[in-house]
């Protein structure tokens, strides 16, 4: 006893440890986890081989900064987001897949390779369109070459080098699958028969009529659907029913947080009350910093441009006229002519982009002033632009931004063109960095004004959000796994479903900002309702998930909504085709079904295979491939086709006239089958890859 009190301590301890120890690996296990790798920092596996999340990050940061720039955005709506990331992960795993495959098969561009597509005598499509001659499509190699010997020069940390070793890489890379593809492409062939089946396919005419019974025809009230039908259509069918991806199905309900009547009218006080400071202001840009909720730039615009009710007094308004408030598109706005002057419709002009990011501003705008100089002093712009700028885009023609009209850029950017003259070059700096620009060219002249906007939202005050929060809560609280549909009914809300939602989801149907909502749906169990009121906007929502369809081969329980209107169809066809069976039974013609079927004949007229539509109705696959293999003047049997079940009689073939020289036609067919083989290669390589995504967890 004495010995087992002296160790109690490092029993107990031991045991402890033991069940902590215990503990942990189940919900490891659970979660699918693992201690001997770091998980938490995988946003997905390509045949084995970890996607980091801050890799994937980095580049979803750079993609969006790219169509930033481009589009003009300052932010990104949680839509274009989502296509950002979804398209950033689908070239990041086509990369790696690739990648696995041509180094299985040592596919590579060697140096000698990769200097001719950069400088020999069929360089790449990529450096022609870069240093191109706009009028004649051919590459130009002194401006190539000056590029280059300018490229040799610059310093080892010059931005331009390393933009330079990412265009060639990219180049390399896509040169690299080009090889693949055409590895896999030459095996592609098209003979002599299949040419002439598609040559007839295309051609050949059938005129026929028909007699038809539709499927709506027969109420669902009168058929009896069983599981043996379900059963029957579903193994029929099961190859369709395969899921790419998890998809979650969920009910949500929303209680709107609008303004109250209370509201609308302080809110209205208060922009009449803004529209006063607004008028008496000195400095209008900064007024519309502090006090509009869009920051909408101060810029020219032509006549067009403005809101209708704006466009209508402000280009014979007179200098500090403040219009408004009024009431548009949920918010109470006013607007102030600044200014109003004629200028050119459109400039032509380029620009040199220098990056005060790293140097400064100041010394950003001394390199500007220095470059201006060389230029000044006969120096080639194209050529400063080449060495000098980092808008990679136009430096490598150039500088040239063709010729645009208002709103094409960056309003002080626009100022700067549309204000000076042509020939002038100016330093502006902006948000992107300093600009050098030259002006080209100007055209045309009109009126244009400049306008401050301020706009108040009509949004609903604490009280009523919190009135409104509260209901939700209320709701919340009386929830059960079993009682959705029904304490919605009672309290009068409109159930919404989200249906096969993917884990990346941005939005859902009536509500655009639903990330949160998604990660809920994909970390929960099916019948589970959220365990908080979710809100967007206005909205307060809470969620019920009803369906989780795996990855892979759906069951018929997760299909079986899906697929009961056509199994429905089944059932009613087999009633239809009774009915069409015994009308046929003792009669000579088609006419003679129809009337004994209570229905009417149809002529149809010059229908050729590879069309298979009924004129006025919709594509009949089953039916015209029926009618095509079946003998003139001879009745068929009842044919069961999408919209209902048909009885039909060919009147006659046209066949074409014969295909002398199938070339053409196995060219087209070729062409065709290129175009369709570059996704399918992927889709068959992602396969087998084993790709699995995980990026519900984080994104």
């Amino acid at each position: 006893m004495g010995f087992l009190r002296e160790r109690m301590g490092k029993i107990l301890a031991f045991f402890i440890g033991f069940a902590l120890l215990a503990f942990i690996i189940g919900e490891v296990v659970r979660s699918g986890g693992s201690f001997f790798r770091d998980d938490r920092n995988m946003l997905g596996e390509v045949s084995g081989e970890k996607v980091p999340y801050d890799d994937f990050n980095k580049r979803v940061e750079q993609n969006s900064a790219q169509f930033k720039q481009q589009s003009g955005q300052n932010e990104l709506t949680p839509q274009i987001m989502s296509y950002v990331q979804e398209t950033t992960w689908n070239t990041y795993v086509s990369q790696l897949i690739l990648q696995k495959e041509v180094e299985k098969l040592g596919l590579v561009v060697g140096s000698d390779e990769a200097q001719a597509m950069v400088s020999g005598n069929n360089p790449n499509p990529q450096i022609v369109q870069a240093f191109g001659d706009p009028k004649t499509g051919q590459l130009d190699r002194n401006r190539l070459n000056t590029f280059l010997t300018n490229l040799n020069a610059a310093k080892a940390d010059d931005p331009l080098r390393q933009q330079w070793k990412d265009f060639i890489t990219q180049m390399i890379q896509a040169k690299v699958s080009e090889k693949y593809l055409s590895l896999v492409t030459n095996g592609l062939y098209v003979n002599s028969l299949e040419a002439k089946d598609d040559y007839e396919a295309k051609n050949k005419l059938v005129n026929f009529k028909y007699t038809t019974l539709d499927y709506a025809s027969v109420p669902d009230s009168k058929i009896t659907v069983t599981d043996d039908d379900y059963n029957s259509y579903y193994n029929d069918h099961k190859a369709e029913f395969k899921s790419p991806q998890e998809l979650r199905t969920f009910d949500y309900v929303s209680f709107n947080a609008s303004p109250s009547k209370a509201d609308s009218a302080a809110i209205k006080a208060q922009a009449e009350k803004l529209a006063a400071s607004f008028k008496a202001s000195t400095n209008d840009s900064l007024f519309v910093q502090i006090n509009s909720e869009t920051k909408v730039p101060i810029a020219y615009l032509h006549k067009g441009r403005l809101d209708p009710k704006l466009d209508s007094v402000m280009f014979s308004a007179s200098k500090g006229f403040v219009y408004g408030p009024y009431l548009t598109a949920g918010s109470y706005k006013m607007a102030k002519l600044e200014d109003s002057r004629v200028e050119p419709d459109s400039v032509k002009a380029r620009h040199i982009l220098i990056d005060d990011k790293t140097i400064g501003l100041d010394k950003a705008i001394a390199k500007a002033d220095s470059i201006k100089k060389l230029i000044e002093g006969g120096k080639s712009f194209a050529d400063m632009a080449n060495m000098y700028s980092i808008d990679k885009n136009s430096a490598v023609k150039g500088g040239d931004l063709g010729t645009f009209a208002r709103g094409a850029m960056i309003p002080v950017f626009e100022d700067a063109v549309f204000s000076g003259k042509k020939g002038d070059i100016k330093v502006v700096p902006s948000q992107y960095g300093v600009h050098l620009i030259e002006i080209q060219d100007q055209k045309g002249s009109s009126k244009v004004v400049k306008v401050a906007l301020v706009d108040v939202p009509l949004k609903a005050s604490s009280t009523t959000q919190t009135a409104v929060y509260s209901k939700a809560q209320g709701f919340l609280g009386n929830l059960t796994k079993d009682n959705f549909d029904e304490l919605a009914k009672k309290e009068g809300l409109q159930k919404k479903t989200a249906t096969d939602v993917n884990g990346v989801a941005a939005t859902i149907p009536g509500v655009e900002s639903a990330r949160d909502i998604v990660k809920w749906a994909f970390g929960a169990e099916k019948g589970d309702f959220a365990d908080k009121v979710y809100i967007s906007g206005d909205q307060y929502i809470i969620t019920h998930l009803v369906q989780i369809k795996p990855k892979g081969q759906l069951s018929l329980d997760a299909v079986k909504k899906q697929i009961e209107p056509m199994v429905k169809n089944l059932v009613k066809g087999k009633l239809l085709t009774d009915k069409l069976q015994a009308a046929l039974n003792g009669s000579s013609s088609i006419d003679q079904v129809a009337q004994k079927a209570g229905s009417k004949v149809v002529p149809i007229q010059n229908i050729v295979f590879a069309n298979p539509v009924i004129p006025g109705s919709s594509a009949e696959y089953k039916l015209i491939g029926t009618v095509f293999g079946s003998q003139p003047n001879k009745i068929s049997k009842p044919v069961a086709g999408q919209q209902g079940v048909f009885v039909f009689v060919v009147d006659s073939f046209i066949n074409p006239a014969p295909l002398t020289n199938a070339v053409r036609e196995k060219e087209q067919l070729g062409q065709a089958l290129l175009q369709r083989s570059e996704p399918q290669i992927f889709d068959a390589l992602k396969d087998k890859a084993n790709v699995k995504d995980y990026r519900a967890k984080f994104l």
